[in-house]
């Protein structure tokens, strides 16, 4: 084996390895694949973790600088009456507020999607595991292929479709967001019919399919964002098809 060593001039020679030196791993029995299976796997638990901690700091950014626009709101009420000019900074404020939720709703899809890189690679540094000691397989909780179907098992068994998933994924971080941004949609679109002279039942009628409409236009521009980025991921150890069809997860 002959070495090179790095110059400002490129690599050039060293001589003939020793014949002590180790080798390139080229297989699983080396110990030393072990060590850089389980430092990948912690790199991925990292970045796992950084992206649940900017997921619930955008949100907490989001409903903080909400809060204070109400309260600032509130504050400016009791100096100005209803007139056309509290309801041309309410509705400055409240735009505000929508952009900074949209921004943060699409962040958290984002850090969603980051997430789920994340958990693929680890079903598929278990899978290795699994190929070291296939005695510890039964030991594995989560998914040990790095298939779509394996990889979701680490999300537990939520619910993908109708109401059901509907109202789950309402009760997500990101679902959450994007209500409250399309409550706040709502509430604009009702600012702005009253500033246009609309009546009371008028604006409420408005600020509702206003809200409606927010609601529905972010989870059409959002919906299948987390599956297609799924798809792109190669698949390198898919689950047999006899253990897919009965939901088990055996090696």
């Amino acid at each position: 084996m002959t070495l090179y060593s790095s110059e400002s001039n490129g690599p050039t020679l060293k001589g003939p390895a020793e014949p002590g030196a180790p080798g390139p791993v080229t297989s699983l029995d080396d110990p030393r694949a072990l060590q850089i299976l389980s430092t990948e796997h912690w790199s991925l638990l990292t970045a796992r973790s950084l992206a649940y901690n900017e997921a619930f700091t955008r949100c907490s950014m989001f409903l903080t600088f909400l809060s204070m626009s109400f309260v600032a709101l509130a504050l400016a009420a009791q100096a100005m009456s209803f007139d056309r000019d509290f309801l041309a900074i309410a509705g400055v404020v409240l735009a505000f507020d929508l952009i900074i939720g949209l921004t943060t709703y699409g962040r958290i899809i984002g850090a969603n999607a980051d997430d789920m890189r994340a958990v693929h690679g680890m079903g598929r540094i278990r899978h290795g595991y699994t190929q070291i000691a296939p005695i510890v397989a039964p030991y594995f909780t989560h998914g040990t292929h790095d298939d779509p179907a394996s990889a979701m098992l680490s999300y537990g068994n939520a619910p993908s479709g109708g109401w059901a998933g509907l109202l789950y994924g309402l009760t997500t971080s990101g679902g959450m967001v994007g209500l409250i941004t399309s409550l706040v949609g709502g509430v604009l679109a009702g600012v702005l019919a009253i500033a246009f002279s609309a009546s009371t039942t008028m604006a409420l009628v408005i600020g509702l399919v206003g809200a409606v409409a927010v609601f529905t236009a972010i989870n059409a521009a959002t919906s299948g964002t987390l599956a297609r980025r799924q798809a792109a991921l190669e698949v390198l150890f898919p689950t047999p098809a006899a253990d897919a069809s009965t939901g088990d997860d055996a090696v």
